[in-house]
């Protein structure tokens, strides 16, 4: 890894340097150097976070590799940039202290623990990180690491919002495809905490699920999720391998497809497979807030809720990290230690 010398704390006319990793065109994982680059500051409804810990995923991988999934080619320039990433500072999340406030927040002060979802706006892969308040962050509780911290919001704000579209409930049957991953742990956990049973479609990931509160696992390497005869009220796809017109079969009516990870076919057949099916199906943006984020650091605490941390890199090795993500095969959350 190149990793310039610039140190951090110096300036770059009246900027304050900050050490970030940084991929500043597509690529493999080789891509990504750690650099010198302007602290962000904080705008009005804002924080800026001293990064402690933040997460890898799947979405890091789409944005450097520009691999979005089949038939999205004419959301690429949009998404992701043309002929270089539209976001170069990776990371969707972060969990460290408040270094500045910005003008009109009033619910958070410098030196509060806090962990956020920065979306779209990535940035987490840095010393410091801009977030903007009311679309996800929240205090976090006395006792947890910043690590389990970070392992939380990707995963989790995205299983809340699926489970809590496709409607499940206490009693609730439901599948979940790619039960080992970020999301999908999640998804185990918090449709578990609701009361519903869970059947968990993975790998090599079977005591984790089963630990998580799965009742029963299928191996997909041995057995077809979709030639089963168990019918359910929700089957949750988290890898894109269970679209509608696979598994419309197990879904009972009435029931949903909370679909995840999803294809161009997928999305733009949303509104045909709701209507030839009479059933429902969720696919779209994450609607979640700092009150869902707070929701769920409140489940850790009562022992309902475990971020799952598969492994920790520290930033210097943020190349190793990707190159782990890109393998498609991690448990829980890969996580990069910043400070």
């Amino acid at each position: 890894m190149d990793t310039r010398t610039t140190t951090p704390g110096t300036t770059a006319g009246t900027r304050p340097l900050m050490r970030a990793a940084v991929a500043r065109r597509f690529g493999g994982p080789e891509v990504v150097r750690v650099e010198s680059v302007p602290r962000p500051t904080a705008r009005a409804g804002e924080l800026v976070l001293r990064v402690h810990a933040s997460t890898v995923s799947a979405a890091d991988h789409r944005m450097r590799a520009r691999d979005l999934p089949k038939g999205m080619w004419f959301m690429a320039p949009i998404a992701l940039g043309v002929f270089r990433p539209r976001v170069r500072v990776l990371g969707m999340d972060a969990a460290g202290v408040v270094a500045e406030v910005g003008p009109g927040v009033e619910s958070f002060q410098v030196g509060d623990r806090v962990v956020a979802r920065l979306g779209s706006a990535f940035g987490g892969h840095a010393q410091y990180a801009r977030v903007r308040v009311g679309v996800g962050v929240a205090r976090i509780p006395e006792g947890m690491s910043f690590v389990d911290a970070a392992a939380v919001p990707f995963g989790g704000l995205t299983a809340l919002h699926f489970l809590r579209e496709a409607g499940v409930t206490a009693g609730s049957d439901v599948l979940v495809n790619g039960a080992s991953g970020a999301v999908g742990t999640a998804v185990v956990q918090l449709a578990t905490a609701l009361g519903a049973r869970v059947t968990a479609v993975c790998g090599d990931g079977a005591d984790l699920v089963r630990g998580l509160g799965a009742d029963a696992v299928v191996d997909y390497r041995t057995e077809d999720l979709a030639a089963g005869t168990a019918t359910y009220d929700v089957v949750v796809d988290c890898v894109g391998t269970a679209p509608v017109a696979r598994v419309e079969h197990l879904v009972r009516p009435g029931g949903a497809f909370a679909l995840v990870a999803v294809d161009a076919a997928g999305l733009l057949g949303a509104g045909r497979a709701r209507r030839r099916t009479g059933k429902r199906v969720v696919v779209g943006n994450i609607t979640v807030d700092d009150g869902d984020l707070a929701s769920l650091l409140g489940l850790v605490e009562e022992g309902r809720l475990r971020p799952v941390v598969d492994r920790t890199y520290p930033l210097d090795d943020v190349v190793a990290a990707h190159a782990y993500v890109d393998t498609w095969h991690k448990k829980g959350s890969v996580v990069l230690e910043i400070s």
